[in-house]
Order: C-alpha cells, then sequence, then structure tokens
C-alpha cells in the first residue's frame, strides 16, 4: 500500500500525521500539487509537483493510485475515480469513500452543486477542527493496521 494525498487544499495537521505514519511504517506518502511543498527529510515522504490546470493534480493521483491503496482527499469525483481503480480514499475529517457508499457521495455532491448553480448560498464547509483531526487519525490508524496485517 502506498498513500498518495491531493496535497494543495490538505490541512498541515493531516499532512503532520501522515509524516509520522511514513516515518513509523515506511509506507510511501506521496503528496501531489501544483506548487512545491514543504516535506520532512524521509526515503518513505516526497513530494510531486505537477503543472496548474483543472484536475491535473487529480489525474496524476489516479495514475499513481493501484489497487489497495489510500487515496486523502475532500474531492469527492477524485474520490470516486480512485475508488473504482481499486482504491480507497479517506477525506481529511476521517470520512471513509468505498465502493459502498461513493455513489450516494456522488449524488449530493452534484445536487449541491446543481443548488449553487441555481443561484442559491449553500454555505460552505466548517473549519476544521480538532474532532476534524481525531475522526481522520482514527480511520487511517485503522487502514494502516489493516494493511500492515495483510502485508507484514
Amino acid at each position: 500500500m502506498q498513500i498518495c494525498v491531493d496535497a494543495d487544499a490538505c490541512p498541515g495537521v493531516v499532512k503532520d500525521m501522515l509524516f509520522r505514519v511514513a516515518d513509523r511504517t515506511g509506507i510511501m506518502v506521496t503528496l501531489v500539487a501544483n506548487r512545491p511543498l514543504r516535506t520532512p527529510p524521509s526515503r518513505s515522504i516526497k513530494s510531486l509537483v505537477v503543472p496548474a490546470g483543472f484536475d491535473v493534480a487529480d489525474k496524476e493521483i489516479v495514475r499513481l493510485a493501484e489497487p489497495g491503496d489510500l487515496v486523502i482527499t475532500a474531492d469527492i469525483p477524485l474520490a470516486a475515480e480512485v475508488v473504482a481503480k481499486g482504491g480507497v480514499a479517506l477525506n481529511p475529517r476521517g470520512e471513509l469513500y468505498t465502493a459502498d457508499n461513493i455513489k450516494q457521495h456522488l449524488g449530493m455532491r452534484n445536487f449541491m452543486e446543481e443548488l449553487r448553480s441555481s443561484g442559491m448560498d449553500t454555505g460552505g464547509p466548517p473549519a476544521f477542527s480538532q474532532s476534524d483531526g481525531r475522526a481522520f487519525a482514527r480511520e487511517l490508524d485503522r487502514i494502516v493496521q489493516k494493511a500492515q496485517r495483510s502485508n507484514p
């Protein structure tokens, strides 16, 4: 298993958790962004800069992702592509996107997009909170432990 991160909008606290996991487990963590990012020195952490443009980073993440890999993203269409390839997607708030729930998430996202395009103010997501960070850490730990049990 490797972990790919849609890093442009990923909260710093989530990146820090991923860096610790990479160092502790040796699982490769690749941050994909359209600008250079600071990463700690580690053989298990790399940063990949892609050109700016619509969905360029998403396309690179899908290209890199293999079945069984974990992708960190809040982008539901990207999560759907990862799930279709046999991967798992986790958003920075700790919500797991799987084959069982991705269609529901896509439907809700598309519905909200229709509301916004009709002029309705749907508001934005709440600020990232400590409870979001804890939920992410719990789910990440569960996924990593499962991967280590199946691939000692």
